[in-house]
């Protein structure tokens, strides 16, 4: 879907479909409160006002009705109760967006006048609306349907013309760059686990690359990694012929020697379980498991299409979980490239083993910050359950400020604690550290874990094992923390 700006809301001629908010201003009574509706109105021969008088249509929150129509002007108008300003929040006008596309979607026509960034709320402004509008009609046409034999039934995608001020325009590139990387990161998390490797992550980390001079694309294969002491990574992948990743995205598009922004994401693309293996009902979504690697590869995507005047790097640590003759097993050590050992308690628990190596790897940025993305503990959707992804860091202001970046892009997370006490459920009788701390604050004992191979920088980690998929008859990738590492980078750009 292309997108762009009309800032005129009387030209509804420019158009084949158009989309009206309709306002309860007046405490229930329903009026024609806009000069676009009345303008509707008109067009239309009173039609508006009459299914408003007979109760047909009224601005309660959703609903609508269509018409179309026979004279000059646009084919289908949209008329679509916002309901009160005081009502309509980031989340309700989100569903207002996608309810309004699913009237209109079977027959759109070239193009779509939507003046829904004009509706009445308190709690939104004018570019917060157009993040939001891009968003939701983006994910409402998002398909994956690349393996079914019988997916010829696409309706053509109209261009969305949204009403707005030419001010918006850096905020309506964002959020089309977002809405995009966001597709990609639903694509990747939604392929499966033999098509969707290690190999294939570091192919479109390649891809990124192709055809900028601001990027350079790296892999570390097995040989290298073992050369540089990344022990504990390489133990994840033992069980698996698919050989394990580290793939680096190098992104210069601030001044030369400026301190770079990382971002590290897990990459495990199927998870067993390993030795310690996981139960077999809904063992299919496990190939979510990459979706860390997903988000940071998304994020990458929308900043080198933005042209971002950042320098910012993406480290992807990648491997497949898999029991065999060759797997680590429960008690098993392992050094790190820090020089800590690692005592594998529960070979499960593999996602911090595969990015504390890659953690380390960062040092050598010399970061001005670290974020880490991954879906890391069940424990996470037990706290904050679907909604909101949990933030864990060694500074507490940089904490606050990736709260800030997905209040900003309505992609919410939570800082939990992480104080020293949570530190001792990590102790090991045979080694510097156990890779699992209990069933007790487990989502914080797995960050106390990143933890201690970031000590020389700021870090931050994003636990989004609730917010990365959707399960049930609906599963799929949802193309979270795209939104919010995006508005992070162009924060601290």
């Amino acid at each position: 879907m292309e997108f762009s700006l009309q800032q005129d809301a009387s030209q509804l001629d420019t158009a084949s479909s158009v989309i009206l908010p309709l306002a309860d201003l007046t405490g229930g009574i329903n009026t024609l409160t806009t000069d676009s509706l009345k303008a509707a109105d008109k067009l239309l021969s009173g039609a508006i006002s009459h299914a408003i008088a007979s109760g047909d249509l009224s601005s309660k929150f959703k609903s609508s009705q269509l018409f179309l129509n026979a004279g000059p002007g646009p084919d289908r108008i949209l008329v679509i109760g916002t309901g009160t300003p005081e009502q309509l929040s980031g989340r309700k006008y989100r569903q207002l967006v996608q309810a309004a596309w699913s009237q209109i979607s079977s027959n759109p026509g070239h193009s779509v006048l939507n003046q829904l960034t004009t509706a009445d709320t308190k709690s939104l402004d004018l570019n917060s609306k157009v993040r939001l509008t891009v968003e939701a009609l983006v994910q409402a046409c998002y398909r994956f349907d690349q393996f079914k034999t019988n997916n010829n039934n696409i309706v053509p995608i109209p261009n969305m013309v949204l009403l707005a001020q030419t001010s918006s325009q850096a905020q309506l590139d964002q959020s089309t760059a977002t809405a995009q990387a966001m597709d990609l990161c639903r694509d990747l998390g939604n392929l499966p686990g033999n098509v969707c490797t290690p190999s294939f992550l570091a192919e479109q980390g390649h891809k990124l690359a192709a055809g900028s001079d601001k990027v350079i694309t790296q892999v570390l294969e097995e040989a290298e990694m073992e050369s540089l002491g990344m022990h504990s990574l390489l133990s994840v992948g033992k069980g698996s012929a698919e050989p394990s990743k580290l793939i680096v995205i190098n992104y210069q598009g601030g001044e030369e020697g400026t301190q770079p922004h990382v971002l590290v994401g897990k990459g495990i693309t199927f998870d067993s379980g390993g030795i310690s293996i996981k139960p077999g009902a809904a063992m299919d979504e496990m190939k979510y498991d990459m979706c860390g690697a997903a988000s940071v590869m998304g994020a990458m995507q929308a900043i080198i299409n933005m042209g971002l005047k950042a320098n910012v790097v993406a480290i992807v640590a990648s491997a497949e979980n898999m029991p065999s003759s060759t797997a680590s097993k429960p008690g098993d050590i392992y050094t790190t490239m820090s020089g800590k050992t690692v005592e594998v308690l529960n070979t499960d628990a593999e996602g911090r083993l595969v990015l504390c190596d890659a953690l380390t790897y960062a040092e050598r940025f010399n970061p001005k910050t670290v974020v880490d993305v991954a879906t890391l503990t069940g424990a996470c959707i037990m706290a904050l359950g679907h909604h909101t992804s949990a933030v864990l860091s060694n500074d507490d202001q940089f904490a606050k400020g990736l709260m800030q970046a997905g209040n900003q892009a309505f992609d919410s997370v939570w800082q939990l604690p992480m104080g020293e006490e949570y530190q001792e459920q990590l102790d090991s009788n045979f080694a510097d550290l156990g890779n699992i701390g209990g069933r007790a604050a487990g989502t914080i004992t797995a960050a106390c874990f990143l933890s201690r191979f970031t000590e020389s920088y700021t870090w931050a980690h994003l636990d989004i094992a609730g917010t990365a998929w959707v399960s049930g008859a609906k599963k799929g990738a949802t193309g979270r923390c795209v939104p919010l590492l995006v508005q992070h980078l162009v924060n601290q750009a």
